[in-house]
């Protein structure tokens, strides 16, 4: 529906409803067919690099043993949230936007939106564990095997995968976003439209909750490892190679950190415009284009095709595996004992 906003009546080919034999059907514009196969190609082809990117994330950090370390298990996660939001979420807002209409039914509209809600916060929560992690292994590298352990991380990962489900299913099927403009809501509802209304403190608290807090401590987090990295170094510097007997940081640590940091930034810069406008938009009675809304969505939606790109840019262990993996050669017997990272 976004597009009708930066396309002439006159340039619209027809103009009819999304279901024809329905009262309360909502209005169909379908575009030029330049537009349409345009928008079906650059769309469909982010979705599919999504998948198949972090597709090979998941089997990377899955089937090589070397792999399976507390900081990979904490990307696995991640990686498991943008492969759902790359299989369920981006297919179905291709087809919406591009159709102008939702074709998929009430209950697929409320799974579509909750498990974006939960994929992203998720994703937040699954990158504050990840800080906590690199915290650890920057300021006591000595503790860090001790406090830090797979154990531990599968207990991080299910209660952020937990907490992010209630939250992202309790709001859309308790309809806790709509208390107070149900009214609002239902004059403006129509057969073939998937929307996402809000209200002001749905809005402001679902915002604070799940993104500007977490983004916060993340922020704060960094900045702390930052401070004592720089410390460390410089102690280094000063006494000769780490003289005073202090633990230094090695070098993979520091370039998992400096990685992991990299994609903290990209998700934030992904998905803060998102939520300013999320934000602000019950202020201005929902008055945000509807282009605005979805050109910032899928800008957050981007975020998800990003990573594995990351990954495979910073990491030559994960490009090694990439290459396995395409190449079949993950198929031999003991491809999982390959030796990936050099001790």
């Amino acid at each position: 529906m976004a597009l009708r906003n930066i396309l002439n009546e006159s340039e619209v080919a027809d103009h009819s409803l999304c279901f024809e034999s329905v009262n309360n059907s909502c209005l169909k514009f379908t575009y030029p067919t330049v537009i349409r196969m345009t928008l079906y190609v650059f769309l469909g082809s982010i979705a599919v690099i999504t998948v198949v990117g972090n597709l090979l994330v998941i089997i990377t950090v899955i089937h090589f043993k070397q792999l399976h370390t507390p900081t990979n298990y904490l990307i696995l996660s991640l990686a498991t949230a943008d492969l759902l939001l790359g299989v369920i979420v981006m297919p179905p807002s291709v087809v919406r936007v591009v159709e102008s209409c939702w074709y998929m039914g009430e209950l697929f509209c409320k799974i579509h939106t909750s498990t974006s809600i939960t994929c992203c916060a998720a994703s937040i929560l699954g990158l504050t564990m990840i800080s906590i992690d690199r915290h650890y292994a920057i300021s006591q590298p000595l503790l860090y095997k001790s406090k830090i352990t797979i154990s531990v991380v599968v207990v991080m990962d299910s209660l952020s995968w937990i907490v992010s489900a209630i939250f992202g299913f309790g709001l859309v099927f308790l309809e806790l976003n709509l208390l107070g403009i149900e009214e609002l809501y239902n004059s403006v509802v129509c057969e073939g439209s998937c929307i996402f209304l809000h209200s002001l403190t749905s809005s402001s608290l679902s915002s604070v909750l799940s993104f500007y807090i977490p983004g916060l401590i993340l922020a704060f987090i960094y900045l702390k490892i930052y401070v004592v990295a720089q410390e460390q170094l410089r102690s280094i510097k000063i006494m000769n190679m780490n003289t005073s007997g202090k633990p230094s940081i090695n070098k993979k640590d520091r370039k998992a950190t400096k990685t992991l940091a990299i994609i903290m930034s990209v998700f934030m810069a992904s998905w803060i415009p998102f939520f300013l406008i999320f934000s602000i938009d019950p202020h201005f009675g929902y008055g945000v284009p509807s282009l605005v809304l979805e050109i910032f969505g899928w800008l957050g939606y981007l975020n998800s095709t990003i990573n594995p790109l990351v990954y495979a840019y910073f990491y030559s262990w994960f490009r090694k595996a990439f290459q396995i993996i395409v190449s079949g050669s993950i198929f031999q017997q003991d491809s999982s004992r390959i030796i990936l990272i050099s001790m």
